[in-house]
């Protein structure tokens, strides 16, 4: 019984160790590096993409307490931080460690958000839509219902 405490213990303060290592951002700039990861990841950030990150952190609820001033500041960290070889997996982990589980859905929102911006959404930005909802653990049901959400409100005629 003392062994399974212990290996509790180790395990716990391996846990801790390993988040203290592992960078946080405020959940305003983790929902941010969201949306900028989006848009950068077919490599081309369009005007389209960059002003519907704009109107979001303007319009939006969830970032009625964040200082607009620094949203092209948490955008260049972002991207100062896709730049390293192993940025997008810092960047998810960032995402994922920085936000409490009741912003993921927000989060994953926000992204396709961004990515319905430009009426086409590239491979590139799939495949990150699919790690980003890995990272945050999102069930089918709710991304089917996020991205359905999205095409409704993008549809032309």
């Amino acid at each position: 019984m003392g062994g399974g405490l212990r290996h509790s213990f180790r395990r716990s303060t391996e846990t801790k160790a390993m988040n203290k290592t592992m960078k946080t951002v405020p959940e305003h700039e983790a929902l941010i590096y969201a949306m900028v990861t989006l848009s950068a990841a077919d490599r081309t950030m369009t005007d389209r993409e960059l002003q519907k990150i704009g109107d979001i952190v303007q319009t939006l609820p969830v970032f009625s307490e964040f200082d607009r001033d620094r949203l092209v500041a948490t955008a260049e960290n972002c991207g100062g931080l896709l730049q390293a070889e192993d940025g997008l997996d810092r960047i998810l982990d960032i995402i994922a460690t920085s936000l409490p589980p009741r912003l993921h859905e927000t989060a994953y929102a926000l992204a396709v958000e961004v990515a319905a911006a430009d009426f086409h959404v590239e491979q590139e930005e799939l495949r990150f839509l699919q790690m980003l909802r890995d990272r945050l653990e999102l069930d089918n049901l709710t991304v089917a219902a996020i991205e359905r959400s999205a095409r409704v409100r993008y549809r032309v005629l």
